[in-house]
């Protein structure tokens, strides 16, 4: 399968769109590729995030599994950078840096944020690359 100018693409809902392109595009650092009446498209770390204005499917009470999207780091500096841009930006860590799967292959230290509209923002990086699938 040919990924090398392939990109993923997510739609998820949001209550409000200046609220999501403040978090996303202001603070988070992503950027805005196009703006409609009813969604906002987004460059979310190289991959393609529609966010639909809908404010009547928003999850009042978000719990990390099964739902969240987010990234996944080769580097762990760019891991670090976000961590640190979100604590700076003053985002919601809805869960703070943990460690997964520890002492075995599939460790990885990940950190979730949660967007305006309670979606979950995964971000993780493996010490093993092979694992990242």
């Amino acid at each position: 399968m040919d990924t090398s100018e392939s990109i993923f693409h997510l739609a998820i809902p949001c209550r409000d769109l200046d609220e999501a392109k403040e978090f996303y595009v202001d603070r988070l650092g992503c950027r805005l590729a196009r703006r409609y009446d009813d969604r906002i498209t987004l460059d979310f770390f190289g991959d393609q995030v529609v966010y639909h204005l809908s404010p009547d499917s928003i999850d009042p009470e978000p719990t990390m599994y099964p739902r969240h999207f987010g990234r996944t780091f080769h580097d762990r500096s760019q891991f670090d950078d976000v961590l640190r841009l979100a604590r700076e930006q003053g985002l919601h860590l809805f869960r703070e840096p943990f460690v997964r799967f520890e002492g075995i292959r599939e460790e990885h230290e990940t950190f979730f944020l949660c967007d305006p509209s309670n979606n979950l923002l995964e971000f993780k990086f493996y010490n093993d690359p092979k694992m990242m699938y």
